[in-house]
C-alpha cells in the first residue's frame, strides 16, 4: 500500500509538514487582521512592488478574476493601490501604500519568529542542510513539472540514463 498510518511518505510529510506550517503562521499574524491570501499578496509585493494582477495571479497561483477581487480587498484596507502602467492604459500596477509598509515589518518578525521556534531543535548545519535537501526536491519537482509540460514522455534518472 503506498500510504498507510505508520508510513506515511515523504509526500504526505512535506504537504502535512507546509500546512501546519501555514496554519501556524496564520494563528499568529491573526490579531494583525490579517488573511493567508492577505498577507501572501503583500509579501510578493514587498519583494516585487508595481506587478499587474496578471502577474500577480501568476505569483499567487491563482486565476485573474481571483487576483482581482483579492486586490479589491486589500486596496479597500488601504495595503496597496492600483497605478496606471506608463505606455499600456489597460494595465494597471499594483503598488503598496505606505500604510502598509510598517504592516510588512510586522509579518517579517513573525515569521520569522515562528521560522526560528520550529528550527530551535535543529543546529544551524542541520537547518543548513535541511534547506539544501528541500531546494533540491523542489527543483526535481519542478524539473519534472517542465519535462510533463513539454509534452516528453521520457524520463531523465539520476545517472542521466533516460
Amino acid at each position: 500500500m503506498l500510504i498507510n498510518d505508520t508510513d506515511r511518505g515523504i509526500g504526505f510529510l512535506l504537504t502535512e509538514t507546509a500546512r501546519l506550517f501555514r496554519q501556524l503562521i496564520d494563528r499568529r499574524l491573526h490579531p494583525l487582521g490579517l488573511t493567508r491570501a492577505q498577507w501572501s499578496v503583500l509579501a510578493i509585493l514587498s519583494n516585487r512592488d508595481g506587478l499587474s494582477q496578471s502577474q500577480l495571479a501568476e505569483a499567487l497561483e491563482v486565476e485573474k478574476t481571483t487576483a482581482g477581487r483579492l486586490i479589491d480587498h486589500v486596496e479597500k484596507s488601504g495595503w496597496v493601490e492600483r497605478r496606471p502602467i506608463p505606455g499600456d492604459r489597460r494595465v494597471w500596477g499594483v503598488y503598496l501604500t505606505d500604510r502598509a509598509r510598517p504592516l510588512i515589518a510586522d509579518v517579517e518578525r513573525v515569521v520569522l519568529s515562528v521560522r526560528a521556534e520550529i528550527l530551535s531543535d535543529l543546529s544551524p548545519t542541520q537547518q543548513h542542510e535541511l534547506a539544501g535537501v528541500l531546494q533540491l526536491v523542489k527543483s526535481r519537482i519542478s524539473l519534472a513539472l517542465s519535462v510533463d509540460q513539454s509534452g516528453s514522455a521520457t524520463h531523465q534518472t539520476d545517472d542521466g540514463k533516460v
